[in-house]
């Protein structure tokens, strides 16, 4: 399924912030090969085809329904808070307008002055949209901030602030059509459940004859659909009243009702059509704007020169990345130790889970990738309450054909702060199952990752016989020189 714009924007600047801990050779290797593969299946090599082959290399499965994104998720909120908003003050407001209480007539003045001002609130809206005004921006983060969903944990936040003006004038159009439509709804229901009297009054020195050109130049839309709705030289003029003039209430009062059919075309034809038109057109703006972004990226640039280059490979070594490196490293890949704590790391699946823990009451969970950090920091606490007497090994298992990165550099460091000091991280790099053994290459690069932090006692674990890091046979053994495994 084709991903929504702003989804597939959100999921490239996710994908370019992670790229910066990777290094610049992998890099171009990489998305040259997803060029040539591109020309070779006559493919355009477009951003959405990119992150699908990344998500195919790392194995992992994107979203199922793109547009539930949930980094849209505060917006979507904030649309149905307007959307309710409407809907209430809608009928409020047409309650208000047609309070009748059999002692004056309606003023059709007020209603025709009241729909007007929603039409500029509208063509305002619009406006502020296209011109990148944020006069929402204020009620945007309170509603953020009320919906548990501020600014600092949003993914993608610099590029959602961006879009801030059209997202925001796509949900006051929402709100204003609920509101259109509740009101139109509101005054059907009166007309048939109340006897309503409309009349036309104004302060200034206005002759019916004035009246009616202004009426009909407003009726002018469906004049030709709908004549009845029309109001005639004869219904303006016996349906006018004053404030002091007792005697307007004798004037033919049967025709007073006649102007229904004018109110209901007023508010359907400049409230609710308008606002339907400019919500297609904010809609519009925004998958334009999106795409503009997409294009101008500073990652998209960055992306076509690396597709667009040959990567030259200097050295003697070996210039495919299929042929394995040189893995002479100090440490060696060691036995798994026995934990009851197992932390998947940005979405590494485990097949045989139960093989690598040891007892019931054990402790899996999730961290990195998509969770902030925030929930991060809560599942350090989480596995803090696990690790007790002499029980304090945490496996960690990750991708091995995914290098380390530098988010988990930090939560490692933010580990050790937070677990005892004695405690031992033990990274499982997995390839496809337990039973597999990832290739020396890959396991190179965690062996290097762990050599560089001694302080952090990590240890490079797998349950399959494999070859240690100076390419010598041997099973389940442990790093020399290491400090005791806790079992």
């Amino acid at each position: 399924m084709a991903k929504a714009p702003l989804t597939l924007l959100l999921d490239f600047d996710d994908q370019v912030r992670r790229d910066r801990a990777q290094p610049a050779t992998f890099l171009h290797r990489r998305d040259r090969r997803f060029a040539l593969a591109c020309e070779a299946d006559k493919q355009n090599p477009d951003a959405e085809h990119w992150l699908d082959y990344l998500a195919r290399l790392s194995h992992s499965r994107g979203r199922e329904v793109p547009d539930r994104d949930p980094r849209l998720k505060p917006w979507r909120r904030i649309a149905l808070v307007f959307a309710g908003l409407g809907a209430m003050l809608g009928m409020l407001a047409m309650l208000g307008l047609l309070y009748y209480d059999g002692s004056q007539q309606i003023n059709v003045t007020v209603i025709l002055a009241f729909i007007f001002l929603q039409l500029l609130l509208a063509i305002f809206t619009t406006a502020q949209s296209f011109l990148g005004w944020r006069p929402w921006s204020g009620l945007v983060k309170t509603l953020q901030r009320r919906l548990g969903q501020g600014p600092a944990d949003e993914s993608g936040s610099t590029i959602l602030e961006q879009l801030q003006p059209q997202l925001a004038a796509r949900a006051a159009h929402l709100g204003g059509l609920v509101f259109g439509l509740f009101g139109l709804v509101t005054l059907l229901f009166l007309i048939v459940v109340q006897d309503l009297a409309f009349g036309w009054s104004t302060t200034l020195d206005t002759a019916p004859g004035s009246f009616h050109s202004l009426v009909a130049a407003v009726a002018s839309p469906w004049q030709q659909l709908w004549p009845a709705a029309v109001p005639s030289p004869e219904l303006v003029s016996e349906s006018r009243f004053y404030r002091l003039d007792e005697s307007a209430a004798t004037l033919a009062p049967t025709r007073w009702g006649d102007w229904w059919p004018f109110v209901a075309m007023s508010w359907l034809v400049y409230i609710v059509f308008p606002r339907v038109l400019l919500l297609l057109l904010t809609v519009s703006h925004l998958r334009l704007r999106v795409r503009r972004l997409l294009a101008s990226h500073p990652g998209r640039i960055a992306l076509q020169y690396r597709m667009e280059t040959p990567a030259l490979e200097t050295g003697t070594g070996p210039a495919d990345s299929a042929d394995q490196p040189d893995l002479s490293t100090g440490l060696a890949v060691a036995e798994v130790p026995s934990s009851r704590v197992l932390v998947r790391w940005a979405g590494a699946t485990v097949p045989d889970e139960a093989d690598l823990l040891d007892g019931k009451n054990s402790l899996t969970v999730n961290a990195g990738g998509a969770n902030s950090l925030q929930e991060d920091q809560r599942v350090l606490e989480e596995v803090r309450g696990y690790l007790d007497g002499d029980r304090r090994n945490v496996l960690l298992a990750t991708r091995s054909w995914e290098p380390p990165t530098g988010e988990l550099s930090d939560f490692l460091e933010e580990a050790r702060e937070c677990w005892p000091n004695d405690s031992l991280i033990a990274i499982v790099p997995l390839h496809n199952s337990l039973a597999e053994p990832p290739p020396d290459h890959q396991l190179g690069q965690w062996l290097r990752f762990a050599e560089r932090r001694p302080d952090l006692r990590l240890r490079i674990c797998h349950p399959f016989r494999s070859l240690n890091a100076s390419g010598i046979d041997g099973a389940r053994f442990a790093v020399s020189g290491g400090p005791e495994i806790y079992s």
